[in-house]
């Protein structure tokens, strides 16, 4: 693993611990070692180097006794902050927001995702071409020739316009998939089945909850989804149809997880991408109860959710991890549940309470529908519960449990 210096400022956060422990999660999510942890409290970061001067002193000691090779820093930081860091330190700088952008990359396996960690990470890398194209300019001007700086100053904007190219290139190939993707959810919707999606933050057990209700309410050779104890194990999106034992069925969608600071172009980039979040007639918020700073992690996955636009979707505050607990949780408002998602009582209550939400609204009707229209006849057995058919000189009459949606749909159809 790479040897690496983890290093922020504290200006009056509250939760700055919790910030610098996630650093080096994320550090070692990267392949990365944490030798050293540098913290300096200042009221706001100095302009050109971050960090102080003693403390870069000291960061350059320790990278030397260390060994390290690599700079973390807690913050997004400007092109000229990193640039002088390099220099002072000898140590490369990656700062939060690139330490993401790589974990991304590097975790990316469906093409879709792909695009979207490669046009965020062209976005971040925009603005800071002046970093690498300064250096060149440097060395072009030794002599202190005026043409050789336009030779540079053009190579910036060649650079410049190469990326905003490839950019466009991306974002055109990327919404080609997202058509392609909207029809699927179409396709979805329009089968009348309700659906759940998990949200929550990064590692926080939301693959280990699928894997469970899978195994409770489907078949044992169900496919299951990637399940590791490490941040960001999966970003693509993961959907199952599951069967409660009455034969109703929900679909049930694993998404990416959240986490601190997450850089806005990812966000954006990842839009498509959550648009199961945004669609979903329940969300399950799923919580890793065991950490300390489980409150806060409530508070990002709240804000992120806001960020995409998703605000007044019934959820259900999943508390994972209960066995691992002495039984204090964050005071919320809400329906919630404590569970373990490695325990088959714990996921039975928890399909139950799911159960009762997405069902809450459904009512049972009989219909009579003729024989001359055997499309809705189809429709009502593709999308409803049947419980029972009988057939009469009049039509087929048909005893089924729908959603308020289809109530409307087939109301011509009612006969009690």
């Amino acid at each position: 693993m790479i040897p690496v210096i983890i290093a922020g400022i504290e200006n009056q956060q509250t939760n700055f611990d919790y910030l610098m422990e996630e650093l080096a999660e994320l550090a070692y999510a990267n392949g990365m070692q944490v030798v050293a942890d540098i913290r300096q409290k200042l009221q706001k970061p100095v302009a050109a180097t971050y960090l102080g001067k003693g403390k870069i002193q000291e960061l350059y000691r320790i990278g030397q006794e260390k060994e390290a090779a690599v700079l973390l820093l807690n913050d997004e930081l400007s092109p000229t902050q990193i640039r002088n860091l390099e220099k002072e330190t000898s140590l490369d700088v990656l700062d939060r927001t690139e330490l993401i952008l790589e974990i991304f990359s590097s975790r990316a396996r469906t093409k879709e995702a792909q695009l979207q960690v490669e046009i965020a990470r062209l976005k971040y890398k925009l603005p800071r071409l002046r970093t690498s194209s300064h250096e060149k300019l440097d060395q072009q001007s030794s002599g202190g020739s005026l043409a050789n700086r336009g030779a540079g100053e053009t190579k910036l904007e060649i650079n410049r316009r190469t990326i905003q190219k490839r950019i466009a290139q991306l974002s055109r190939e990327l919404k080609n998939i997202d058509k392609e993707q909207e029809i699927k959810s179409s396709t979805r919707r329009e089968s009348g089945l309700p659906s759940v999606a998990l949200v929550g933050y990064t590692n926080s057990g939301k693959s280990t909850t699928m894997n469970g209700l899978l195994r409770f309410l489907n078949s044992p050779d169900s496919k299951e989804v990637m399940a590791k104890d490490m941040l960001f194990a999966t970003l693509d999106t993961s959907i199952r149809k599951l069967h409660f034992k009455d034969n109703r069925e929900f679909l049930l969608s694993d998404t990416v997880g959240f986490v601190s600071k997450l850089p806005h172009n990812l966000v954006k980039a990842f839009q498509s991408t959550l648009s199961e979040v945004k669609n979903a007639d329940l969300l399950l918020h799923v919580v890793d109860i065991s950490d300390e700073h489980s409150a806060d992690m409530i508070k990002i996955t709240t804000e992120t959710l806001k960020q995409l636009g998703v605000e007044n979707t019934p959820m259900i505050y999943a508390f994972n991890k209960a066995d691992k607990t002495n039984g204090n949780y964050p005071v919320i408002e809400g329906l919630q549940l404590t569970y373990s998602a490695r325990d088959e009582k714990s996921i039975s209550a928890l399909a139950n309470l799911m159960k009762q939400v997405l069902f809450k609204n459904y009512k049972t009707h009989k219909y009579l529908i003729p024989f001359n229209q055997e499309r809705y006849l189809e429709k009502i057995n593709k999308l409803a519960l049947v419980t029972e058919t009988n057939y009469t000189e009049k039509g087929t009459v048909i005893t089924a449990e729908i959603s308020p949606t289809q109530e409307e749909y087939f109301s011509r159809f009612l006969t009690e």
